[in-house]
């Protein structure tokens, strides 16, 4: 491991952007019934490049025409980025770039993606495309070595990481690291100064309890934190122990977290199961929501409490324009907005 770097810091996701970063999709297996997956990211572009840049990464030039197509003009050209990649799938935040700001300047730090602890090994070779985004930014691009996917960590901008239990000490990620060597990753290649463990992700989160599924920073010292109020749901017991955590934790600051009780949406099943098998529960939550310069971006399910969670967030994101975007067929994939974007901060 390299040496500690105390003035290493990594921007909360509500600072001022200089683009966002995304994937098309296009895996069949991921996306069965892709249309309507293509128009929520026509809608996510179209949203985002009101207020930011956005690189997008498509593999050829049908790819190309059709994204063009959903479009249809709508956008603003100056802003949309294009870039030649050849992607296996989109989760672009578990295996994309993650920016951190040094006294140098912006740099990308490139961790080690071995698809959700070697679950799907053809979608390993997603791990080389941090050295492509630093290629073409001109960025320095670091390799910590350890394993971490963008997902399974969220930041304040002070110090404080939020994450779980389960996914980063799962032993399918770094088994030679116990929580204090974990902790000492965080803390020398992204400035973390206080961690803050909660236990458990949502039930049908393949990727062992990613952190960004159940409670995100929405500003200092503020979290929203998912509930389930049903107790014979699964979700329930986890979700109840993570709220007494965040209650009990304290920032890098020594203060006390303001908690934001989100509704969990109603159950979701996979809407094209593998044949022979048993339809499985999607990991369906609003958490998974992306904020970007002018604009939050909030998964929706077809529900009345779609509107409630959409309602929650507006009160807490005042400045910003809070939009839901219909994500049942892009759940199924096992993801949603957040797991798809990555945000690249403006330099300082």
């Amino acid at each position: 491991m390299a040496p500690r770097r105390p003035a290493v810091r990594v921007p909360a996701e509500w600072e001022p952007h200089e683009a966002t970063w995304l994937a098309w999709p296009h895996d069949p297996i991921t996306f069965p019934d892709l249309p309507p997956v293509e128009g929520a990211w026509a809608e996510m572009l179209l949203r985002l490049t009101r207020d930011e840049a956005v690189h997008l990464l498509l593999r050829d030039d049908a790819e190309e025409r059709r994204m063009q197509a959903l479009l249809a003009g709508r956008h603003d050209p100056t802003r949309l980025f294009l870039h030649r990649y050849d992607t296996v799938d989109v989760w672009i935040r578990d295996y994309g770039p993650l920016f951190v700001e040094t006294p140098e300047g912006l740099r990308i730090l490139d961790f080690r993606f071995n698809a959700w602890g070697g679950k799907y090994p053809a979608l390993e070779r997603d791990d080389r495309m941090p050295e492509f985004a630093a290629e073409r930014l001109g960025l320095t691009l670091e390799k910590p070595g350890a394993v971490l996917e963008g997902g399974s960590v969220d930041f304040d901008g002070e110090g404080t990481v939020l994450t779980t239990e389960q996914c980063l000490l799962h032993s399918n990620r770094n088994p030679g690291l116990d929580r204090a060597g974990v902790e000492r990753v965080l803390r020398d290649w992204l400035g973390a100064r206080t961690v803050i463990w909660l236990g458990r992700g949502i039930e049908g989160d393949d990727t062992d309890g990613h952190i960004d599924d159940c409670a995100r920073f929405v500003g200092p010292r503020t979290v929203v934190a998912c509930v389930e109020e049903d107790p014979g749901d699964p979700n329930h017991a986890i979700l109840e122990d993570n709220l007494r955590r965040l209650r009990l934790a304290k920032d890098s600051r020594g203060r006390s977290l303001e908690v934001i009780p989100l509704p969990m949406p109603e159950p979701l099943e996979e809407e094209n199961p593998v044949p022979g098998h048993e339809a499985e529960r999607s990991p369906a939550s609003y958490a998974n929501f992306y904020i970007a310069n002018g604009v939050v971006l909030v998964p929706t399910f077809g529900q009345e409490r779609d509107e409630e969670a959409l309602a929650i967030l507006r009160r807490v994101f005042t400045g910003r324009d809070v939009v839901g975007i219909d994500c049942r067929a892009v759940v199924g994939g096992n993801g949603a907005i957040h797991c798809v974007t990555q945000q690249q901060p403006r330099a300082r």
